[in-house]
């Protein structure tokens, strides 16, 4: 049966469905590639590179080792001013001042946009001075303009962290200043962020992110990303430093559709960071054969629904599924849909309400939102009876 067919299933939580390479019309992998290399411990402690195009950890080191992101903090600020733009709240277009006494504590710490005092900047700018600069200043001009408080600013941040399961994730500064390790991340939340930032603001990520140099009153200044312009489809996303975190990364790039996540930390040389990089991004497009299993819009199975005026609901998938299995292996993929079930109804088309998980030995498994095929209803309450009374002869 070919991957992108429908494929009758009615599986609870936890029951599994076996699909083989051959069930599903797919080769298996040929010959191994020449590839890069995954970092070195000694050099980079802390590594993970994700697919998010098909959900799969393809390397992780230390994924759920909490460390200090430094500037890296800084893409939390960008991911909640884009949150907040998206609101209504936050308008590229307006003007934010610093005063005299932020300009005092902040006036060249690190690296800035040399703002000065009651000079007017545009929302746009800071934004992009965070991004590809990593502004020190620009990131507490935002912060208390738009929150009132840099506490303010930074509770939200925690909040949005929390809203898209980065529970190992805090935010104490908006810009990664060292706070007494008060601000911590993980190498999987950062992933987590990465990947909502890249799927909820394609367009923001675009306008904001990945540039090579930004000029603000007169004064150049060059983006420390060790892959722009020089990997192909790099595109972002944000370095930090700090003598105690040490050299990190978070960057992506995208090539033929599949885009990839990378985190690094703990870094002992920016030389190093640099080599690791390109090195672990091109080992993860080469190390793997890519498959697609399923179509976007693909039904992949059904799920039973309780109270609704249907008593099964199709599943589907909201975009094309890939999965990698490592070059030259041959695999046995495992499948399988697991639901908090029955359903209840209503819900709507479109909601997601279950999970695609795929086996690949020797790797995690990938996990892949499904979403309801159409509306169901909640059931009238003759409907509801009859359903009842069905049930007890299942």
């Amino acid at each position: 049966m070919r991957a992108a067919a429908y494929i009758a299933l009615v599986i609870a939580r936890s029951s599994r469905l076996l699909l083989g390479l051959a069930a599903l019309g797919l080769s298996a992998p040929i010959a191994a590639q020449s590839v890069g290399a995954v970092p070195d411990e000694d050099d980079i402690p802390v590594a993970l590179l994700v697919d998010i195009t098909s959900g799969q950890v393809l390397y992780e080191r230390g994924a759920n080792r909490r460390f200090v992101p430094a500037s890296i903090t800084k893409v939390m600020t960008l991911y909640h001013a884009f949150e907040l733009i998206e609101e209504g709240t936050l308008d590229p277009r307006q003007t934010m001042t610093m005063d005299l006494a932020t300009w005092e504590e902040w006036n060249g710490e690190g690296t800035t946009m040399w703002i000065k005092p009651d000079e007017p900047v545009l929302v746009d700018d800071l934004l992009t001075g965070i991004a590809n600069i990593s502004a020190n200043d620009a990131s507490i001009i935002l912060a208390q303009e738009q929150a009132g408080t840099v506490a303010d600013w930074t509770h939200a941040m925690t909040a949005r962290a929390r809203e898209l399961g980065m529970v190992s994730s805090h935010f104490g500064t908006p810009n990664g200043w060292p706070d007494e390790g008060y601000t911590f991340t993980t190498a999987h939340d950062l992933a987590v962020l990465a990947e909502a930032m890249l799927r909820r603001h394609p367009q923001k990520y675009a306008r904001y992110i990945g540039r090579r140099s930004f000029a603000y009153n007169g004064v150049e200044q060059y983006n420390f990303d060790p892959l722009i312009g020089r990997t192909e489809g790099a595109d972002g996303i944000k370095t930090g430093y700090t003598n105690e975190a040490g050299f990190g990364y978070l960057g992506t790039a995208e090539r033929d559709g599949q885009r990839l996540v990378m985190v690094l930390a703990g870094g002992y040389s920016q030389g190093a960071r640099a080599r690791a990089a390109r090195a672990f991004i091109e080992w993860g497009f080469a190390a793997f054969d890519r498959e697609r299993l399923f179509a976007r819009d693909a039904i992949v199975g059904a799920a039973k629904v309780q109270g609704g005026n249907s008593r099964e609901v199709a599943l589907q998938t909201e975009r094309a599924v890939f999965v990698n299995v490592p070059s030259g292996r041959t695999a046995d993929l495992q499948m399988s849909i697991t639901y908090d079930g029955p359903l209840r109804a209503p819900f709507e088309a479109g909601e997601q309400v279950a999970m695609l998980e795929i086996d690949v030995p020797g790797m995690e498994p990938a996990r892949i939102p499904l979403i309801a095929a159409e509306t169901v209803e909640e059931a009238g309450f003759f409907a509801r009876i009859s359903n009842a009374i069905v049930g007890l002869f299942e």
